[in-house]
């Protein structure tokens, strides 16, 4: 099927941050979108209000008439779904075009000079700084974001002026071999879903097939250290990077009174006091390897430097809700014991005076298995940890696999304390008196709660 054939495209699982690009890319052509989430959400509220018609019952009986012609409609799906989904169950037997999202992705692109960031963690927040600084620059994308950017307040950016497309490039499922990058960042490749791939070898070999998909007259630009072996085309350019260190690195960070400054490096210039627009520590890496895709495809020093002074952010990455002298609230998508450790060690750099209190909501029980020990080391570097069931997203549970395995573990010197996900906004009322900076990490829907979390601290002294 030819996306100019396509009338109709149905999602099945709508809701997800990656596949709601999707949805507003489709939107924005004039097609019919609908489509099946499990659990209505705040993004799932947006898409509806931008014209999506979505439902949150598996039933067939849901799906619109417009979606029922195998000939002109196109079926995007999860891997998320299960096997035995009734709605996946019709259109598979139907005779109906199916594709997963990084597939319509590779289509949708194909021809487009891709600029995409790839790794364990570290993706979401340099995909999205990537295509600020390149939709803020005369260069100008298009962008299909893992998270919402709130300089757009979307995950989709639109052009008629650019060929250059920024992606999110998931290694989940395989999903990143998809994607044909003319630039190609990898952030990190600590092992993750080891439920799919098995072992840490089959996961650096999926980035190691990742780098053999940038074109020929391409870029890659990974971070110094990695155990990944590129293998790349003869043509492709190949850098490194990092926090100090590097062909693109930073120098003379200057960290105080709420502000990052440092000077970038690159092979070809130097720009001196660039300022951070989400000022935490972490920033600095993301910052340096961001400007190094919009710096090769084509942006100034000056807009470069314009650009990070005003990045705003992803929703979900070190995002702010409350950020006042006495009280600090923010949220984190940070679901990896190195991204948890990532966020408690640039909150402890912030707040190196105050308490800090981490809601932590585990996600999936394969992953929790396999790290329950590492997710405890790194939460212990917090003062006191609430811990939530788990979020099983796709999975059944597994016995014996529970939040308690990683509460068994923290460190004596932590507070601890386990709660249900119906007890969340309980719990936190019981902690109110003693939070000074409370931070929500988890990739589940913990995020639901944060606007009542917000609330209780607000009023806590009325």
């Amino acid at each position: 099927m030819e996306l100019k054939d396509i009338k109709s495209v149905y999602f099945l699982g709508a809701g997800g941050i990656g596949m709601s690009a999707l949805v507003r890319y489709f939107l924005n052509e004039g097609k019919f979108v609908a489509g099946y989430d499990r659990t209505p959400s705040e993004l799932t509220n947006r898409l509806i209000d931008e014209g999506a018609v979505l439902h949150f019952e598996e039933n067939i009986d849901l799906v619109p008439e417009q979606c029922k012609d195998p000939e002109s409609t196109l079926v995007v799906y999860t891997p998320a779904i299960p096997a035995d989904h009734k709605e996946w169950d019709l259109f598979k037997n139907g005779g109906f075009t199916i594709k997963k999202r990084a597939e319509v992705l590779g289509i949708i692109t194909k021809g487009k000079r891709g600029v995409c960031a790839a790794g364990t963690h570290g993706k979401t927040t340099t995909s999205t700084m990537t295509a600020h600084l390149l939709h803020s620059s005369h260069v100008d994308c298009a962008a299909f974001l893992g998270g919402i950017s709130k300089n757009y307040g979307s995950n989709l950016i639109t052009t008629d002026s650019s060929d250059f497309v920024v992606i999110e490039a998931d290694e989940y499922d395989r999903s990143f071999l998809h994607l044909e990058p003319y630039v190609a960042a990898i952030t990190s490749a600590d092992p993750d879903h080891l439920d799919i791939y098995g072992n840490k070898e089959n996961y650096l070999e999926a980035f190691a097939q990742f780098t053999e998909r940038i074109r020929e007259d391409g870029y890659l630009i990974i971070h110094e250290g990695l155990e990944v072996k590129p293998r790349t085309k003869s043509g492709v350019k190949t850098y490194t990077y990092g926090r100090e260190s590097g062909d693109f690195h930073a120098e003379n960070i200057r960290i105080g009174n709420g502000t990052i400054l440092f000077d970038y490096v690159s092979p070809e210039q130097r720009i001196n006091d660039v300022e951070l627009g989400v000022p935490v520590s972490i920033n600095i890496e993301n910052g340096v390897v961001s400007m190094a895709m919009a710096e090769i495809c084509g942006a100034t020093a000056g807009e470069l430097k314009d650009a990070m002074r005003t990045f705003s952010g992803a929703e979900r990455r070190f995002d702010f809700h409350i950020k006042e002298k006495d009280l600090v609230l923010l949220s984190d998508y940070a679901h990896h014991p190195d991204e948890v450790r990532a966020c408690a060690r640039s909150i402890r750099e912030l707040y190196p005076e105050k308490r800090i209190t981490a809601l932590f909501q585990p996600h999936l029980f394969s992953r929790t298995a396999d790290f329950y020990k590492e997710f405890a080391e790194s939460l212990s570097i917090f003062d006191k940890v609430i811990l939530v069931d788990i979020y099983p997203a796709r999975e059944k549970p597994i016995p014996g696999v529970t939040s308690e395995l990683i509460y068994n573990h923290l460190e004596a010197n932590v507070e601890k304390s386990l709660c249900s996900r119906a007890g969340v906004i309980e719990a936190i009322e019981k902690e109110k008196g003693n939070i000074e900076v409370l931070v929500s990490l988890g990739a589940g829907d913990i995020e639901n709660e944060v606007p009542k979390i917000k609330e209780i601290l607000k009023n806590r002294k009325c």
